[in-house]
């Protein structure tokens, strides 16, 4: 009970998200932990009321084992209880915050309301192929509904799209672009929980049973480098959430392609040309299976396209496409902000 209570009142060690500089950009870094929150919490008492629950429920578990013998019920409700209050004091301690500020949430991977409002979700009639929002026929005059499934937008009718149908998250802007560069940039693993809800809900209308979940591949020296793949994380999630089957490493990069930032339409297209195939030993996996390619934003549809056609080389039925954020038209941005 004493280790117990040490433990409880100890100053642990800072871990490495509040560790980061105050010096955080455009990346939505975690909070700067300039105040250490166990100094404020212990003011009011906090820590010490649920170490003194947590030593009484270590003496109830261990009354609770000696009279219930090898049966375990009573031991089992005592040691959810204590797992409860274990909770509690890490949320005293470390207080959730704003996915994509410093702001003090309600729960765990929410957003404060000024972060919501400048969220721009990508819902109601928008593009089968990308998720962009457009503006259907029926819609212009606030009557009726129409066919979600036929829609198109102006990029998707003019560019071949070897996938069949594709969702977006968000748009690539204000906090959707925070979130998305501080996964690629600023090691935030912590994010691809909340983003996956976030894609399942948009991508609702094209998930299908028994998909094969598979993200957009790293070159293995971009990912010695970076320690992760974001695009996976978001799919490992995904797949994890919507119970499918997850192939982390089902495609592959044959050459470290240069980055694409700067480059035009043609330019990534061509970057990305006979640069990605699916691994030989997952061949017999993709057969015949509807694949749904992950990744974290989408811009021309370059890099999926490659994927997706790497993917259909080897045999798969149909794929499908989902991003976290996309790149959308200043115009829209700019609409959206005034209805608001």
């Amino acid at each position: 009970n004493l280790r117990i209570l040490h433990l409880a009142r100890a100053r642990p060690k800072l871990c490495p998200q509040f560790r980061k500089t105050a010096h955080n950009g455009d990346l939505g870094k975690p909070p700067v932990n300039r105040i250490h929150p166990l100094l404020q919490v212990e003011r009011c008492g906090a820590v010490q009321e649920v170490g003194m629950t947590l030593s009484r429920g270590a003496s109830a578990v261990r009354r609770e084992g000696r009279s219930v013998g090898q049966s375990g019920t009573g031991h089992e409700e005592v040691r959810l209880t204590i797992s409860r209050q274990m909770q509690a004091l890490i949320e005293a301690v470390y207080p959730p915050h704003c996915l994509a500020c410093s702001e003090v949430v309600a729960s765990a991977g929410g957003l404060c309301t000024s972060c919501w409002s400048e969220a721009i979700f990508l819902a109601g009639p928008v593009c089968d192929s990308c998720g962009v929002p457009i503006l259907a026929p029926d819609h212009v005059e606030g009557q009726g509904t129409c066919d979600t499934a036929a829609l198109r937008c102006d990029d998707c009718q003019t560019i071949a799209r070897p996938w069949r149908r594709g969702r977006s998250a968000m748009a690539y802007a204000g906090t959707g672009r925070r979130l998305a560069l501080a996964l690629k940039n600023a090691d935030r693993t912590d994010l691809p929980r909340a983003a996956a809800a976030w894609m399942l809900r948009a991508g609702a209308p094209i998930l299908a049973p028994d998909m094969l979940v598979a993200p957009v591949p790293l070159h293995w020296l971009r990912l010695f480098k970076r320690r992760y793949n974001q695009a996976a994380l978001l799919s490992q999630a995904i797949a994890k959430q919507a119970g499918f089957d997850h192939c982390p490493d089902l495609l592959r990069r044959l050459r470290a392609t240069p980055s694409q930032d700067g480059r035009s339409q043609a330019e990534r297209f061509a970057n990305l040309a006979n640069a990605i195939d699916v691994h030989p030993r997952h061949t017999d996996m993709i057969a015949g299976r509807t694949v749904l390619l992950v990744d974290d934003v989408m811009t021309t549809g370059a890099t999926l396209a490659a994927c997706a056609e790497a993917c259909l080389a080897a045999g798969a039925q149909e794929v499908r496409i989902l991003a976290l954020a996309r790149v959308v038209k200043d115009s829209y941005i700019g609409r959206k902000s005034d209805q608001e």
